[in-house]
């Protein structure tokens, strides 16, 4: 599968239960990225991300168990640790800010290939950037 997930500059996921931030210019570029692809999520995600053109959108709350081969998953809410082994790359679109957070990434990156980075200006934020990372 593939993760798609948002941070802030320290891995922080969650503030309080709540995401931190959300950005139309994101939206667009995951509907971009899942064009005619399966993007799997809960439903805390689908009240924000759950109408993509072109996606077929999946809600489970057991979506990270769900989710194949080839196939994304938007995680805002859950831990990747369990699941790493299914896990072929990670899409992290980064605030480039930090925020308060009391929920943050756990999943170890070193053991990844960090692959491209593309930065985009964003409807609230001025520098979006994301990073694509591939198991070693």
């Amino acid at each position: 599968m593939r993760v798609i997930v948002f941070l802030d500059d320290k891995n922080g996921m969650l503030f309080n239960k709540r995401r931190q931030s959300r950005d139309q210019a994101v939206l667009e570029e995951i509907q971009m990225l899942c064009q005619g692809k399966v993007l799997w999520m809960n439903e805390y995600s689908f009240s924000v991300y759950g109408k993509m053109e072109g996606v077929e959108i999946r809600c489970r709350q057991d979506f990270l168990q769900k989710a194949g081969t080839g196939e994304y998953a938007l995680v805002e809410t859950d831990d990747l640790e369990e699941i790493s082994k299914n896990i072929e790359e990670i899409l992290i679109f980064r605030w480039n800010r930090l925020y308060p957070s009391d929920k943050k990434l756990e999943l170890d990156l070193s053991g990844w290939q960090y692959t491209v980075e593309k930065e985009f200006s964003g409807n609230s934020h001025k520098k979006i950037t994301l990073e694509k990372y591939v198991q070693l």
